[in-house]
Parts: C-alpha cells; sequence; structure tokens
C-alpha cells in the first residue's frame, strides 16, 4: 500500500499542473481574502473613505460599516418610510407622522403588511437595506474590540480562508484526481493488475491515499501562505493569529470534502473502467453543493445540502458562522467516503482473475 501511495504523490508532483494549479489557487484566494487581511484598528485621525450609502443590506467593517442595532435600524426604517411616504405617496408631513405612530406596537412584519394596505409594496426592503450602518472610527473598533474579545483574529480569517480555499480546491481536485486511475484503468494495464499478488486494501488505499495525499499536500502549501499572510498583516496591526485555527478549518471544511472526491474517482474508474465520466458528474456534485435555498422563515441564503461538498461562509467577516448541522454532514461525508472505498474494493475482487 505505501509502495503504491509513494509512487501516486511522486507521479503528481512531476505533474506540471499540479504546481500551477497550486500557484493559480493562492492568486484566486488571496484576490478574494485580501480585503480581510487590511481590517485593523483605526489609529487617531484614520478613517475609511467611500462614497457608499449611510445604510446598506451588506456591509463588512473594512467598508466601515457594522450591523445596525435592533433600536436605532428601526428608527431609520420609520424614517426613511417617512420620507418616501411623503416623497412618493404625495402625504402631508401630518399624515405620514399618523402612519408611523399607528406602526409604533407593531413588529417589522407587521408594520410591513399594515404599509401594504396603502399601496406600499417594498416597505420591508426598505428594513433590509438598514442592516448595516456606515459607523464612525470609534464604532469600528469597539465593534472589532467586542468580536474580538474571546477570539482570534485567525478563527474568523481561516473561516474565509476554508470558505474559498474549500471552493478552489473541489475544482482543482476534480481535475488533478482525473488522471489518479486513468493509467491503471487502460485495458492491458486493468488485466495485467488483477494477476498480480496484491490485495484490494492495498491496491485501492494505495491509489485513494496517494490522491489525498497530494491534496494535503496542496492544503498544507495554502494553509502556510496565507498563515503567513495574516501573520504579517494582522500581527503587524496587533491582532492574535494562530496556525492551529487554520488547521482545524482545514481539518473539519476541507479535508473530509476531498476524502469524497477522491473515494467518487475510485467507484466510477472501477465501475466504468475509465475515470473521466467522474468528471462532469463531480462537477454537477460541486454545484449541488454550492446551491442556496430557502429555510423556515423563507430567507433565502446558504444553509448547506445533505453530504454536501463544500462549505461555505458567506457572511460578514465576523459573522462567519457555519451552516446548521454541518460538523454532522462532514461526519456523514467520511462514513460514506469509506463505505465508497469498501464498495470498490469489493468491485475489484470480483474482477480479479488468479
Amino acid at each position: 500500500m505505501w509502495s503504491i501511495l509513494k509512487r501516486e504523490v511522486k507521479n503528481y508532483m512531476k505533474i506540471p499542473l499540479f504546481w500551477m494549479g497550486i500557484i493559480i489557487i493562492i492568486f484566486m484566494l488571496f484576490q478574494n481574502v485580501k480585503p480581510y487581511l487590511d481590517i485593523h484598528y483605526l489609529a487617531e485621525g484614520e478613517t475609511i473613505v467611500n462614497d457608499y450609502p449611510t445604510t446598506v443590506h451588506y456591509g463588512d467593517v473594512y467598508e466601515g460599516y457594522v450591523p445596525t442595532g435592533e433600536a436605532q435600524r428601526r428608527k431609520l426604517w420609520e424614517e426613511r418610510i417617512g420620507e418616501i411616504l411623503i416623497s412618493e405617496f404625495e402625504m402631508d408631513d401630518a399624515g405620514a407622522q399618523a402612519i408611523l405612530d399607528e406602526m409604533k406596537t407593531m413588529d417589522i412584519m407587521e408594520a410591513c403588511a399594515y404599509l401594504d394596505r396603502y399601496g406600499f409594496c417594498n416597505a420591508y426592503y426598505e428594513y433590509v437595506n438598514t442592516a448595516y450602518l456606515k459607523a464612525t472610527p470609534e464604532e469600528i473598533n469597539a465593534f472589532i474590540a467586542e468580536k474580538l474579545e474571546n477570539r482570534t483574529f485567525s478563527y474568523y480569517f481561516s473561516r474565509k480562508f476554508a470558505d474559498f480555499a474549500g471552493l478552489f480546491m473541489g475544482f482543482y481536485a476534480t481535475v488533478l484526481l482525473s488522471v489518479l486511475f486513468l493509467q491503471d484503468t487502460r485495458r492491458n494495464t486493468y488485466e495485467l493488475l488483477h494477476t498480480k499478488p496484491v490485495s484490494a486494501g492495498e491496491y485501492l488505499l494505495g491509489k485513494v491515499g496517494g490522491g489525498f495525499a497530494a491534496c494535503l499536500i496542496v492544503l498544507a502549501v495554502l494553509n502556510l501562505t496565507f498563515y503567513i499572510l495574516c501573520l504579517v498583516s494582522a500581527g503587524n496591526s496587533g491582532l492574535e493569529v494562530r496556525l492551529r485555527d487554520f488547521l482545524l478549518a482545514t481539518a473539519f471544511y476541507i479535508l473530509p470534502n476531498m476524502l469524497m472526491v477522491v473515494s467518487v474517482y475510485s467507484l466510477i474508474s472501477l465501475v466504468l473502467k475509465n475515470p473521466l465520466p467522474g468528471v462532469p458528474l463531480l462537477l454537477l456534485y460541486i454545484v449541488y453543493s454550492n446551491m442556496g435555498g430557502r429555510n423556515a422563515e423563507g430567507i433565502y441564503g446558504y444553509y448547506g445540502r445533505p453530504l454536501a461538498i463544500m462549505v461555505r461562509f458567506p457572511g460578514t467577516f465576523f459573522d462567519t458562522a457555519p451552516p446548521p448541522m454541518i460538523l454532522l454532514n462532514q461526519s456523514f461525508l467520511i462514513i460514506a467516503a469509506i463505505g465508497i472505498i469498501i464498495l470498490s474494493m469489493q468491485i475489484w475482487k470480483r474482477r480479479r482473475t488468479y
């Protein structure tokens, strides 16, 4: 098994695609996480300059926005509603104020339903657009300090790293691992392998282990590269950065996905005697994994899907909560991958000739 594993790793490291892929992933990953490397406590007199609106539906701290408090958000929304009632619905100040007073005891959804009676159908969207507020330097520093009180900076950054690294690694592994069984499934080689005194377990674990090890090498390079970048950028700003956060995020949110990809290739290669049909199938699997949906309240977003091989963190930097039940899903991925490998072994045994 170990000889097969080592051979596969050496073969991958001889392929130009292996190294080109690492360079491309580093470049694309840097483009996506670069704004987060600029997050820091603002010095006295330092401001974040932008020409964005005062309130927006989505804004991050590096852009100068912080989440709007509930009371303040309601006040800003009512002010906006009052402006629209006067400017677009041609009400006078007294009429608009009477409607606002009537809504004081209502929650947002009730108030939006109440405004529907007047033909104001997009009141909720106005509320959505007050989710984030352009903040002063003092407010930004206070917000960062609050979020870092019990967490390190790298705890949040590593999740954004895992978000984009997992996405790019999914496509990279789909292309790279397509050649894992390519040579072995050629007619003469396939038949010859089945006459060799190598067990199904040794062969499959060696091949799968070799492909998985190649992904591990790539992820090790990515982890080290972005840990150093984060350490230089955030560390110099006085923010705490730990390598452990990167390793844990990679172990939880990326490695099970890579194991699933390589195990699927093993099954497809042995069933069809050709790994290449696995490329479009895995691309469809990635699309399925990366699709959004609606929660119980009907709100659209990314909530994860059963046996998905993508874990996304689409929120703002300090709002990087994983999808619900994600650790359970990752555990199921590992179990499913092991089951697929065992099934592949049985297929290999049945086709063996002595």
